[in-house]
């Protein structure tokens, strides 16, 4: 869908004419990997902020009556183009930005400060969430205008080796368990590495040295044989599914025995069904409190917004669209709150209605989108940590994601909760 035909569509959706839009709308960017290297998950993330910010239109009226102009631009997750579609942006006057990628969010982080322009991330990087500096850390810069929808890499990386630990206490094994993280070399993955070390150390793990591997699929048996000879026992999947599969795929025939722990965007349906087999068993977080289909309150409304692009209501909703809705939910109630008694729907009265509400959860998504809580210090939205199991029985190959969910060849069980500290030497890394 081109950006013009997107905007127009959601002005129809909010049944007003398109002079009326001009007048009254309010300009909200929204940055997307549809096409480059992380777009495995991009899409379907992506595609949760588009129907939820469309469906805001169509139900709610946009904002206090105003529809939101939803200016969708696809940069491959390429960061310098990111940084030359801001400047765009900046000119087109948008209140605020629904943002993506790791380096292209850092990279724009001192750009959104100046200008004041909230930035509600798919990046969990530690970090943004050090807000105001307070953290002490070596070259810390405060980014008081950047927030994100759920754990930050850092802690989910952290409460899946509280969990790992936990895992080989309880089977009996002896001696130290071993810890090893692998992923690109590159800002996304990088993120929880030193953070994920040093607690694995503290935690009593043998920490291996760090495996690398391309953002992109290929093959990845020299990796694998390597995994195989260090005797890893817990291994961190730091990229994005699509080149974790072909790990997955190559660890499998190369016989590795290994506890996989994805990252939050390392696995999902999508892939177990591409895996097969071979994504058995890896465990990872999920930002929500439940994941499709499953009963909560609020899940009637994930399904309503899911029909914004599947009007047939038949689409399996992996675990980023989900996310995605609860992300963009949580800036359209920040743009609400700016706008109360006739207020301006502005940068820094949008970044107040962040820090309005405690236990935050979007009316009307109780069940689904877990609580959060931002303060102008700590952007650590929550510490909160579900934990989830990818469960493949049987053959893949056939059926689409919606069908092996429904015949139980495929599950996503919950495994454990971890409830982290809000530790102050852990704030922003």
């Amino acid at each position: 869908m081109t950006m013009k035909r997107m905007m127009l569509g959601l002005a129809l959706a909010a049944g007003l004419t398109l002079p009326a839009v001009a007048q009254q709308r309010i300009n909200l960017g929204h940055l997307m990997d549809n096409s480059g290297a992380t777009s495995d998950v991009g899409l379907p993330y992506g595609q949760g902020v588009n129907d939820t910010l469309a469906w805001v239109n169509q139900t709610r009226r946009g904002v206090a009556g105003r529809p939101v102009n939803v200016l969708a631009f696809d940069y491959g997750y390429q960061a310098p183009r990111a940084v030359s579609q801001y400047q765009a942006w900046s000119r087109e006057r948008v209140v605020a930005i629904m943002g993506w990628g790791t380096a292209d969010t850092e990279a724009l982080t001192r750009f959104v400060t100046r200008d004041r322009t909230p930035y509600v991330s798919g990046s969990y990087s530690a970090a943004l969430t050090d807000a105001a500096a307070a953290s002490g850390r070596p070259g810390a810069e405060a980014t008081p205008f950047n927030f994100f929808y759920g754990p930050s890499y850092s802690d989910a990386l952290r409460a899946m080796l509280i969990w790992a630990k936990r895992d080989w206490d309880a089977s009996g094994r002896t001696g130290k368990p071993k810890y090893v993280h692998m992923g690109g070399n590159h800002p996304y993955p990088n993120s929880p590495k030193a953070a994920g070390e040093a607690l694995a150390a503290e935690l009593g793990f043998d920490v291996l040295p760090a495996i690398v591997f391309a953002l992109t699929p290929g093959d990845y048996t020299a990796q694998c044989l390597t995994l195989k000879s260090q005797g890893a026992n817990y291994a961190y999947l730091g990229n994005t599914a699509g080149s974790n599969i072909s790990v997955l795929r190559a660890c499998q025939t190369a016989g590795v025995q290994v506890q996989f722990l994805g990252n939050v965007w390392g696995m999902d349906e999508n892939a177990m069904k591409t895996a097969g087999v071979a994504a058995n068993g890896v465990v990872f977080p999920v930002r929500t409190a439940v994941v499709w289909g499953q009963e909560a309150p609020g899940m009637a409304n994930v399904q309503a917004i899911s029909r914004m692009s599947d009007t047939a209501g038949t689409a399996y909703r992996p675990v980023h669209y989900v996310a995605g809705v609860c992300s963009a939910l949580l800036m359209v109630e920040a743009m609400e709150h700016a706008a109360q008694n006739n207020g301006a729907v502005n940068g820094e009265r949008i970044r107040e209605g962040f820090y309005a509400r405690r236990n935050w959860v979007p009316r009307g998504m109780e069940g689904v989108c877990n609580p959060s809580n931002y303060a102008p210090d700590d952007h650590r939205g929550t510490l909160r940590v579900g934990l989830y199991r990818a469960r493949v029985t049987g053959d893949t190959s056939q059926g689409s994601v919606a069908e092996l969910m429904r015949a139980g060849t495929m599950k996503v069980e919950s495994v454990a909760t971890i409830e982290l500290d809000r530790k102050r030497e852990w704030l922003g890394w």
